[in-house]
């Protein structure tokens, strides 16, 4: 190549680079435009105030689900603890009236959680004596019968002398000897027989506390049945001014009826006992099972009723709700709650029409 092109390539290249290197200036009359703020982009992220950014399709992939805030009057409740008791109108309990021996019945011992009906027969007793008493038993056993073998004799020569004796001493007789039989046979029955232990009322079994040829005590407790449908819950309340200001109650995680029965006058290891009739609970429940009561009263509490699964924690501990107030801006509010029942609660610091995530809460409060 000439020298020539060589000198216009470089006097070309030299222009190109002091273009690039010079800052353009605006006309006169223009200002330089600010150069434009970096877009948040599509990924989920915690802004600078607190708040969040979630894109829709975050929003249904992490199942976001709001609710319109509505500030009403809302009973006040509280916790209670209790446990769970024998309900006696549907219940029963089988003990022994005397000491004795436990006999199986036809169908063998019945097991814990079996379910027996109005009258079966659980188990038998045969009672137990000591010697000195089946001595005496034997000894009225074997009086009785020459007795009754004496006044059937007896008996036998009055009717053969119908004819001569008055017909009122014939009567006598066989009165004497029918009494005599009578006794004879209680008495047999008594030494010998066994007594049959049955179910009071029909339900399940929740105690059995016997075994095949077990001695027993009088009194002793040897089954105790129980109706699933309907089971007692005795709570503890602190404050006797609380059953003059009870409204109604529920048990914590269940939909049983809980009807309030009434409340003792008198104090037992510092607190007052309230009783409630539990119907149709959709849970097991063992008698003495400790189970958690909230208790609703008279007062109100003036608040905005929500899930538990909408109240989260912060960085700082509090109670703050996750509130909808952009397409894809959430923002925490800091709330003071009260439980309403098993799985509400109560809201304090937020007004109505404000838009409040129930669900994915926890998951929107992870980000960061």
């Amino acid at each position: 190549m000439n020298k020539p092109f060589w000198i216009a390539a470089g006097l070309a290249l030299a222009f190109n680079l002091a273009l690039t290197l010079t800052p353009a200036l605006a006309h006169e009359g223009h200002d330089s435009p600010e150069p434009s703020q970096p877009l948040a982009g599509n990924s989920p992220q915690r802004l600078p105030d607190g708040s969040v950014l979630l894109p829709k399709p975050a929003q249904r992939r992490l199942a976001i689900r709001t609710l319109v805030a509505e500030e009403r009057d809302n009973a006040k409740t509280l916790e209670l603890n209790g446990h769970v008791l024998l309900d006696p109108a549907s219940g029963g309990r089988v003990q022994a009236t005397q000491a004795g021996r436990i006999e199986a019945a036809a169908d063998g011992l019945p097991l814990p959680g079996q379910t027996v009906r109005q009258g079966q027969v659980l188990a038998y007793l045969q009672a137990t004596l000591s010697q000195l008493e089946r001595a005496e038993q034997n000894a009225q056993l074997a009086e009785l019968s020459a007795a009754q073998a004496l006044a059937d004799k007896r008996l036998q020569r009055l009717r053969a002398l119908a004819d001569s004796v008055p017909r009122k001493d014939i009567e006598a007789a066989a009165s004497e000897a029918s009494s005599l039989r009578a006794r004879l046979a209680a008495l047999r029955q008594g030494v010998s027989g066994r007594e049959a232990l049955r179910a009071p009322v029909g339900g399940v079994l929740a105690t059995v506390a016997v075994v095949n040829g077990q001695v027993v005590e009088a009194k002793e407790l040897l089954f105790e049945l129980v109706d699933p449908e309907r089971l007692m819950i005795e709570a503890e309340a602190y404050d006797a001014s609380l059953v003059e200001q009870l409204e109604g109650a529920s048990l914590a995680g269940d939909s049983a009826t809980l009807v309030f029965l009434g409340g003792g006058r008198a104090l037992r290891d510092g607190a007052l006992p309230l009783l409630f009739r539990a119907e149709r609970p959709s849970h097991a429940y063992a008698l003495g099972q400790p189970v958690k009561l909230i208790a609703r009263t008279r007062l109100k509490l003036r608040g905005v009723a929500l899930p538990s699964s909408a109240v989260v924690r912060n960085a700082a501990n509090e109670a703050v709700v996750w509130v909808h107030v952009e397409a894809e801006r959430f923002t925490p509010v800091p709330v003071q709650v009260s439980p309403l029942d098993g799985e509400t609660l109560v809201a304090q610091g937020l007004s109505s029409g404000q838009r409040v995530v129930t669900q994915g809460a926890t998951l929107l409060n992870q980000i960061r």
